[in-house]
């Protein structure tokens, strides 16, 4: 393909975007992609955070959620989500950086690395060497790349508004073998004190949440299955629970920064917020009331209304930071982003 090509490409992808904006402000409609890449999206799979320190945060997670590490490499831990493979890696802050959320990834269906980074190619990204780590994603919009781990070949690219994602076999554990599927068994951890059940969402804040939305509805078919709001669509993933969402902005051609993941969220069995919080308090993380809150190791409630979509009296949702101040939310194993008291009222399939 010629590089007339993929902007020709991109063109297109644009036009098309301007009649999907219509769909996005529809209440209660489904907005479906239009022509695909092919790429089928499974689930969410594992994130990155980097961290100050990270003997402390690995302390820090398995105390609360007794998260066994299932693979190490180099200086990057995974750390088990559940009964895996999903799972959180963690990494040491590098020169100029922050702790923070790093990325996120996506199992997908017969993953191939070549085949899956022309399949982007052809839908107008560039094929780039591997950028270092240390890179924002707001300086490779639009690129692909691959790593080479060990006998792994992993697969990144960063979307239009710079946010990185990973795509990966459906058994990719973070550990070795072509797909990342081979990991030993979990090191022994504490017992912690709440059970995790799997990895449920991620809210990116950018300049074109709309813009985002339909990005992903074009290039990988999902689809919307709930409105936090009349111009808040919540994109679904998988198995009608998890979500990415997509915020913010009025406009493309925003800040330099680009995309940044403002949190992540768990889920769990049996959620109940009043004991869930107490639990978090005894394990040493301060109460904070229900405006959102900044810092290391606190934790609050915020109650999302009728007009953002949540029940009457409010659907709450419950956030926590860890030793770095990295945002993060609780929800019980049904929550969709959607209504009802657990969130988990959304549209049907």
């Amino acid at each position: 393909m010629q590089p007339n090509d993929n902007h020709q490409i991109s063109r297109m992808l644009l036009s098309r975007r301007s009649v999907l904006a219509g769909l996005s402000a529809l209440p209660l409609a489904r907005a479906v992609a239009a022509e695909p890449s092919g790429i089928r999206l499974l689930r969410l799979n594992s994130f990155g955070i980097r961290v100050s320190d990270p003997a402390q945060s690995i302390d820090f997670y398995q105390g609360l959620f007794g998260m066994p590490v299932q693979a190490r490499d180099a200086d990057r831990v995974c750390l088990r989500v559940g009964d895996g493979p999903q799972f959180m890696s963690l990494r040491a802050v590098g020169a100029g950086e922050a702790p923070a959320i790093t990325h996120i990834g996506y199992a997908v269906e017969d993953f191939a690395a070549e085949r899956m980074q022309n399949a982007l190619v052809d839908v107008g990204f560039t094929r780039v060497v591997a950028p270092p780590e240390t890179d924002a994603g707001s300086a490779h919009r639009l690129e692909t790349w691959t790593r080479q781990r060990g006998d792994t070949e992993e697969l990144y690219f960063a979307d239009e508004a710079g946010l990185i994602v990973q795509l990966s076999h459906a058994d990719y554990c973070g550990g070795a073998g072509p797909n990342g599927e081979r990991c030993a068994r979990p090191e022994a951890a504490p017992e912690g004190r709440i059970r995790l059940d799997d990895l449920n969402h991620f809210t990116v804040f950018g300049t074109d949440g709309a813009g985002a939305n339909l990005f992903y509805q074009e290039t990988f078919g999902l689809t919307v299955q709930a409105y936090q709001g009349p111009q808040s669509p919540v994109t679904g993933i998988g198995d009608g629970r998890q979500f990415v969402m997509y915020a913010g902005g009025g406009g493309r051609g925003g800040a330099a920064a680009g995309a940044s993941i403002h949190h992540g969220s768990f889920n769990m069995r049996d959620f109940d917020v009043e004991r869930v919080r107490a639990t978090l308090t005894e394990c040493g993380l301060e109460a904070r009331d229900s405006q959102p809150q900044t810092g290391p190791k606190i934790h609050y409630v915020s109650l999302r209304m009728p007009a953002r979509g949540g029940a009457e009296g409010g659907t709450p949702e419950l956030y926590f930071t860890d030793p770095d101040g990295i945002l993060l939310q609780l929800q019980d194993v049904t929550y969709c982003g959607g209504g009802g008291y657990l969130g988990s009222e959304c549209l049907a399939g």
